[in-house]
């Protein structure tokens, strides 16, 4: 069943990022294309207009991304098509886990069409070259490969993204157990819930910082500070977003578990 479900939530969410995914191929095939015509003020000015566009494109797709995961868990879990949905022969934490999977996939598609876009929109041997130098520097700055850092990076912008997903669908569940002013209890929990766990994190730095004085000077000081300490901070960072993405999850369910309160 959950496999069904997914399927369902998939095709909803595609439904409007498939356009999204394609104009910004389009804006960027056409301004890459624009972009080889040179001595053209014209083209010049339209290659800037088009590259402009699918700039536009990907931020579009990335908010819609955010955006529609969590009108589809508001309509299928408390709104008419809740209805049916709890009355499916499924659990409460089928339905959940297949809208945090639903997450998962459309944010690693989303993220990958938006590195495929700004390498046709950008790629060049000059800019390859220029990003390998800028990449290389900063690998061995940070004691690592170009790889290694590249796959950190996406890791770290793949965790947060999840954790903000989490986050409103905690803000929602929580947000929906009134019986009104629902949806303003909604953003101002999930505010709350994210300030409140951002707070936590410096709160960790900080103390981590109590026994690491690089660590330290990061928060005392704007001088030049350990490389090593930088570093920490990143896997530090990664460590602590993927628990709270483990405990944001476990009580998304724990509270979705207890039933919900259908418009």
């Amino acid at each position: 069943m959950l496999g069904k479900l997914l399927k369902y939530d998939l095709k909803w969410i595609y439904k409007v990022l498939i356009v999204f995914y394609t104009l910004a191929f389009i804006f960027s095939i056409i301004g890459r294309v624009f972009s080889m015509i040179e001595n053209s003020v014209v083209f010049s000015v339209t290659t800037q207009i088009t590259l402009g566009l699918a700039i536009s494109m990907m931020i579009s797709s990335l908010i819609n991304c955010l955006m529609r995961l969590w009108a589809r868990f508001i309509r299928n879990g408390y709104k008419d098509e809740s209805y049916l949905t709890h009355t499916l022969p499924v659990k409460k934490k089928t339905i959940y886990a297949s809208k945090v999977l639903t997450a998962f996939i459309s944010i690693f598609t989303t993220t990958i069409v938006i590195v495929a876009c700004l390498f046709i929109c950008y790629y060049s041997k000059s800019n390859m070259q220029i990003l390998k130098s800028l990449l290389e520097l900063a690998a061995s700055t940070y004691n690592t490969t170009v790889l290694k850092l590249l796959l950190l990076v996406f890791f770290v912008v793949f965790l947060e993204m999840m954790f903000v997903v989490l986050i409103g669908y905690v803000g929602i569940i929580l947000g929906h157990k009134s019986n009104q002013n629902k949806m303003i209890k909604t953003i101002i929990i999930s505010f709350a819930l994210y300030f409140l766990t951002q707070a936590f994190t410096l709160g960790c730095i900080y103390i981590f910082g109590l026994f690491n004085s690089n660590v330290m000077n990061l928060i005392n000081t704007t001088d030049i500070v350990d490389i090593d300490a930088i570093r920490d901070i990143m896997y530090m960072g990664i460590g602590i977003y993927t628990l709270y993405i483990i405990f944001y999850y476990i009580l998304g369910k724990k509270q979705f578990e207890k039933g919900v309160n259908i418009d």
